[in-house]
Parts: structure tokens; C-alpha cells; sequence
């Protein structure tokens, strides 16, 4: 009898969660709709009692691609990407914000730059077509506002670094040490830059993000949030400015492609 051989998936999502049995049945039904490739689905959680885990053993029983995954180390974004990336066998990293459901129409996309070269992959709601939909104004403009300061001054070549859907292959992270506090998701703001800085091919979609479509509270905290964004502001000023003629970066709108 022959042995049947594990296939391992294209695509590895992260779905860092916390209390949110609301939208992750959503974003798995989405998810399930709109991906033809092969992939996995780890949903990250870091309390025992959060109320996602129900949920998630319930749907896990007919979707063994679906699993969950205890974060030991605490809270933050950060952390949860730390042990996800590190049980996931995938060849593509795609971190999504459970919440938002808007960006999986972009994933396939987002999949085929990946497939034509591209090492790492930010979505953007501020140009080609991109937008975002919902949420605080007060989030919203400082959102706009420091993309677009950072894109100027910081001579970065995403037009939206801080939106929280990234895609990237595994191996990138040789050569980037994450070190952003777990204040919100500054992290993928890191990754952004450090991306840049270390020469990697860089690609662009855009996407119409709707902010917490349903239930739950936005934690974000004005004083914390802006400390932690301006510290990484400031990082870029200081190395990304400096990397003349390396701002090339792939666009990929759907049924057209901007080299």
C-alpha cells in the first residue's frame, strides 16, 4: 500500500483574534467562497476564554484546513504573527484583520504577483481605486494623513503602508528582526519598511476595506497608537529616504497589471 503523500498548501492566512465568535463565522464563509487555491486558515487566539474558540471548534470538525492556534506570549498583533508564521506551512504568509472583509476579494490577486516574483505584498485603501469605508474619522484622517507624510518624506514606494493586509513569502523574515511594541498593528507598518530596506521585490493591490463590519470595539487608543507609529515614522525617515532608485513596486489591479 502505497504512502499518500501531504501536500502542503500555497497559502497560509493568520487571523489574529480576540473575542470575535461574530466575524470570524463571516470572514470563514467569505474565505471559503472566494479562494480556489490550495490553503490553510490559523486562527490565533491568546486567551483561553475567548469567546472565537467555540466557534472554532464547532467549524473545524468538517474544515481540518481550519486551525487554531495558542499564542503563549501575550497580547498584540505582534505576537500573534510571531507563533503563527511559525506553524505555518505555506508557501505564501497572507495576515488578514478578522473584521474586515472587504480584502479577500483581493487575495487571488494579491496570489498572482506573488506567483509573477514579488517577495512582499501591502494592500492599499488610498490609491488606484482603493478605499476605506466605516470606522472613526479621527482613525480614518490620521490613517491618510501619515501614509501620505510617509510616502513624501519617508520616500516609501507603498502609498499604504499601515493597512494590516500583508502578503510575503516565508523566508523574508531572515531578513527582518520584528521589535514593534503590541500596540495595534504597527507591526505590519514595520514589515512595510523593513521590506523596502532590504531590497525585496514589492507589490501593491488595492482594496475597498470596511472597517468592523459587525460587533465588538475598535481598541484603538489615540496616545499609545500615534507614540508607536511616530517611532516607526522616524525609522523610516532615517533609512528609507537614503534608498534612491529602489522604489519600484508592482500594481496589480483586477483585470490589469501596471509594471
Amino acid at each position: 500500500m502505497k504512502k499518500r503523500i501531504r501536500q502542503e498548501p500555497t497559502l497560509s492566512i493568520l487571523l489574529p483574534v480576540r473575542n470575535e465568535g461574530i466575524n470570524i463565522v463571516l470572514m470563514l464563509k467569505i474565505l471559503n467562497t472566494v479562494l480556489s487555491i490550495s490553503h490553510e486558515i490559523l486562527i490565533v487566539y491568546d486567551d483561553q476564554s475567548d469567546d472565537t474558540i467555540p466557534t472554532i471548534r464547532n467549524i473545524k470538525r468538517k474544515n481540518p484546513h481550519i486551525k487554531p492556534v495558542f499564542n503563549p506570549y501575550g497580547k498584540g498583533v505582534i505576537n500573534a504573527l510571531k507563533v503563527g508564521i511559525g506553524k505555518a506551512t505555506g508557501r505564501y504568509i497572507l495576515i488578514l484583520a478578522v473584521d474586515d472583509v472587504g480584502p479577500t476579494l483581493a487575495i487571488e490577486d494579491m496570489v498572482l504577483l506573488m506567483k509573477k516574483g514579488c517577495d512582499f505584498i501591502s494592500c492599499t485603501r488610498y490609491k488606484y481605486g482603493g478605499r476605506r469605508l466605516g470606522g472613526s474619522l479621527l482613525e480614518a484622517t490620521l490613517s491618510y494623513v501619515a501614509n501620505r507624510l510617509f510616502h513624501i518624506f519617508c520616500g516609501s514606494a507603498f502609498s499604504d503602508a499601515t493597512t494590516g493586509f500583508k502578503m510575503f513569502r516565508k523566508d523574508i523574515l531572515k531578513y527582518m528582526t520584528l521589535s514593534s511594541k503590541p500596540v495595534g498593528w504597527a507591526v505590519v507598518f514595520e514589515m512595510a519598511m523593513k521590506a523596502q530596506i532590504a531590497g525585496l521585490q514589492l507589490g501593491e493591490v488595492p482594496i475597498i476595506s470596511i472597517d468592523r463590519l459587525y460587533g465588538g470595539k475598535s481598541t484603538f487608543r489615540i496616545g499609545p497608537w500615534v507614540k508607536e507609529y511616530l517611532r516607526w515614522f522616524f525609522y523610516g525617515l532615517r533609512h528609507i529616504r537614503l534608498l534612491r532608485g529602489n522604489r519600484n513596486v508592482r500594481v496589480r489591479i483586477p483585470n490589469a497589471t501596471i509594471a
